[in-house]
């Protein structure tokens, strides 16, 4: 059998998958679809009337797309955290379950590109920047490497989960040769993916709430911590609610992992924080905003607290190996975890950063309805993406999508491999 046939049988064995499912599948699905629809009509509303249906201004040129945008290639980018010990140090209990932190570094980054394209007030002109028929200004811009290094590591991510799923669909063991140097290779994109990221920031002289060398570990710190805490979650549920096996060494690794990135975190924002109220120049202003307020505009003294609070309490209880077992308390970790992460990289890192304007001005920006509902629509759209691919992946893992194809007598024999031995 050629390629091309046996990659159609993959796909056709992978749609009849997605389309197979209990009530409760087909449910969550509905919801997601409604959420995205609810998001589309939004987003034309938008693209009809322009921006000014949403509540960034030229006070506030960035908002919530954007924030949500910078949360979510941190999210993408943590898959490294699995990478790591399973391929360097060759660490059998996470090598079984990395292929879903590449799954989900797939859906952040559909969600990560989707953020920027609804940020555009002109979308239709977003061909100008694709070679041949635009300028992409690389490698000056570091719009441009941002864009580079996601769609790179994107397509890294697609080929290696792909490859995997397409091998154990068939009953054989992956190509070496191919996934190893790619997921090695995938290290210094999730770290690059991040950096790039901060650079966008900090690169810019006359913000100086984001002109700080320590942002790009700041946000790779808070990206350690943010993704594995959405993987947590997914992994208890694949343990529940399926036959896949995932032994408590793994979920526990993964939690101390986050423990020390949590760390991390704290420790560099504490070090910031120090550096501005020592210091007290006039750039105080921008972080005196976010934890005190300025006057009578203290929008965002709640959430800055809030942040620091959810993840005091979720470095608490990961660096606690008692917590970290009990899987009510890791469960709260992870909760309190990704809301301090995700409030600390969306609110209080953009509007922090342009607020008091250049003329001094304080405008109080809320996201509108319509960009909650186009967030809201992408966010299920990521997570639809998600739910597909690990509806996929989960079955063949396990070989319950048994393959008798008498054109491939060495398909018919053998049924798909569990991952653990897919990824051994």
């Amino acid at each position: 059998m050629n390629t091309i046939h046996r990659f159609s049988r993959f796909a056709r064995g992978s749609f009849s998958l997605m389309m197979q499912g209990p009530r409760s599948y087909w449910l969550w699905l509905m919801f997601l679809v409604a959420l995205i629809i609810s998001g589309a009509l939004a987003y034309a509303a938008q693209v009809s009337i322009g921006l000014g249906v949403t509540a960034m201004r030229d006070q506030v040129s960035w908002g919530f797309y954007i924030g949500n945008f910078t949360f979510l290639v941190g999210v993408a980018a943590a898959a490294v955290v699995l990478v790591i010990p399973a391929y360097v140090y060759d660490w059998k209990p996470i090598r079984e379950i990395v292929i879903y932190g590449e799954l989900l570094a797939i859906s952040a980054i559909i969600m990560c590109l989707l953020f920027v394209i609804v940020d555009i007030g002109r979308p239709d002109r977003f061909w100008h920047l694709i070679p041949p028929f635009g300028y992409l200004n690389f490698p000056r811009s570091i719009l441009a490497w941002d864009v580079l290094v996601l769609n790179i590591y994107f397509l890294i991510n697609l080929l290696v989960a792909t490859h995997i799923l397409y091998r154990a669909f068939h009953g054989q063991r992956y190509a070496k040769r191919l996934v190893v140097p790619l997921v090695l290779l995938s290290i210094p994109m999730a770290v690059g993916i991040h950096t790039v990221t901060a650079f966008l920031y900090n690169g810019l002289a006359a913000r100086p709430y984001w002109n700080s060398s320590i942002l790009a570990p700041q946000f790779l710190a808070s990206a350690f911590c943010s993704g594995p805490a959405i993987l947590l979650v997914v992994l208890q549920l694949l343990r529940r609610f399926t036959a896949f096996e995932i032994q408590d060494q793994a979920i526990g690794k993964i939690a101390e992992l986050m423990a020390y990135a949590m760390f991390l975190n704290l420790f560099l924002h504490g070090a910031e924080a120090f550096k501005e109220f020592y210091s007290d120049t006039d750039h105080l202003l921008f972080t005196q905003y976010w934890y005190w307020g300025l006057g009578e505009h203290r929008t965002l003294v709640p959430y800055a607290w809030s942040a620091v609070a959810l993840n005091l309490v979720s470095f608490a209880l990961f660096v606690n190996p008692k917590a970290r077992r009990n899987w009510i308390t890791l469960n709260l970790g992870c909760a309190a975890t990704y809301a301090g992460v995700y409030i600390e990289k969306g609110m209080g890192l953009i509007i922090p950063g342009l607020t008091p304007d250049a003329l001094g001005e304080i405008y109080e920006y809320y996201p509108t309805l319509t960009e909650l509902r186009v967030a809201a629509g992408i966010f299920a759209l990521g997570f639809l993406v998600f739910t597909l691919m690990l509806k996929v992946a989960v079955p063949i893992s396990l070989g319950e999508f048994i393959r008798h194809d008498h054109a491939d007598p060495a398909a018919a024999r053998t049924p798909a491999a569990h991952e653990g031995s897919v990824l051994a």
